[in-house]
């Protein structure tokens, strides 16, 4: 039975840290399987966290030196990681950090150079995942649905409660993914203002009270209108989002009104017809966020799932080290009708050490 050993690299908009998961992939009965066998976060150090969050502003000579060095942090992550748990790995598949994505403008910028992973730490990398499909005029977004489809097929919905919230779904056959509205992003930037890092478990949000006049315009912005392929980053978020809230409202009613403006937007997808109780799995750091999971419960009627704290955290960094296998197999793992591209794609650049 063909397994390959691969740890893989994630880190999201919320700048929580560095994610990286070593698993194992192998067929079975004609269907993928996995293991994941050892998973640890990096927090960002203070100086590391500025540095990311200031980069979109930051000259073209920072934002190359800042690539180079941020994938030799990874690199040198990761080969801590390896020496620490005894770890075998083929390869690494390294999502990076997204810093710009922009696909209406034709491109996305994931930093973490692949050449100084691999220098670092002697393996072989794949990185860069989501070029390809934004030259072929997709969305570049989401590329998880396929690793959702082919590991996490036993639940009817696949939900992500990351910087964004995420969903992907199959109908008739047919692959549908997209990012659906603001979550820990929204919740943590309220939450910062406090001098808090994030709401643990909702509590400020819960204390709050809702703005209905507030929830009404966050729900009609343009993005919610959208049909079809889409996906979100931090410049929506920065010019759309929170140029539509004034900041006359308490910072515990803000809260509780982003939370409930999520939960609307995630039912909107998943109310299932009439007597159909659907199984959603939810993993990201919102699945802790308990006042956000009691909403979604309300609002959904469906049968919500809680895997172990394992997926929930690290889920994401499991299926990039999963569409790295893809790669290197030369099997697709971008899917057209989930990213609006003209064709389906083999997403990621190679980095080869002899």
């Amino acid at each position: 039975m063909k397994s390959y050993h691969v740890i893989g690299t994630m880190s999201g908009t919320s700048l929580d840290g560095l994610d990286m998961a070593y698993c194992e992939f192998y067929v079975e009965k004609g269907k993928w399987s996995f293991q994941l066998k050892k998973a640890e976060t990096i927090p960002y150090s203070a100086e590391w966290r500025a540095r990311l969050a200031n980069l979109p502003k930051k000259s073209a000579l920072d934002f190359s030196q800042t690539h180079s060095d941020y994938g030799h942090f990874i690199g040198e992550e990761v080969r801590k990681f390896i020496k620490k748990n005894s770890l075998n790995a083929d390869f690494i598949s390294s999502h990076g950090h997204t810093i710009f994505h922009q696909p209406e403008k034709g491109f996305t910028a994931q930093i973490g150079d692949g050449s100084a992973i691999a220098a670092e730490t002697g393996l072989d990398v794949v990185c860069d995942f989501r070029s390809l499909d934004i030259a072929l005029k997709g969305q570049g977004a989401p590329l998880v649905p396929i690793g959702d489809r082919f590991l996490f097929s036993e639940f009817d919905y696949r939900l992500n409660l990351g910087g964004f919230a995420n969903i992907s779904y199959e109908e008739n056959e047919k692959t549908f993914a997209f990012d659906i509205a603001p979550a820990n992003m929204g919740f943590n930037f309220f939450a910062q203002k406090l001098g808090y890092d994030y709401d643990k478990n909702g509590q400020i949000a819960e204390s709050g009270s809702l703005i209905p006049a507030l929830l009404r315009i966050l729900n009609e912005l343009d993005f919610y209108q959208i049909k079809g392929a889409k996906s979100l980053g931090r410049e929506w978020f920065e010019s759309e989002f929170l140029s539509s809230i004034s900041d006359v409202y308490a910072i515990e009613d803000l809260l509780h009104t982003l939370v409930v403006h999520s939960s609307e937007q995630i039912a909107k997808i998943i109310i299932p017809p009439s007597g159909q109780k659907k199984k959603l799995l939810i993993t990201g750091g919102g699945a802790y966020n308990t006042f956000l999971i009691k909403q979604l419960k309300e609002m959904t009627r469906a049968e919500l799932v809680m895997p172990s704290p394992e997926i929930i955290d690290f889920k994401e960094a499991l299926i990039f080290a999963f569409l790295g296998v893809l790669r290197i197999e030369n099997n697709i793992n971008t899917l057209k009708e989930v990213t609006g591209a003209k064709a389906h794609s083999i997403g990621g650049a190679v980095y080869k050490s002899l």
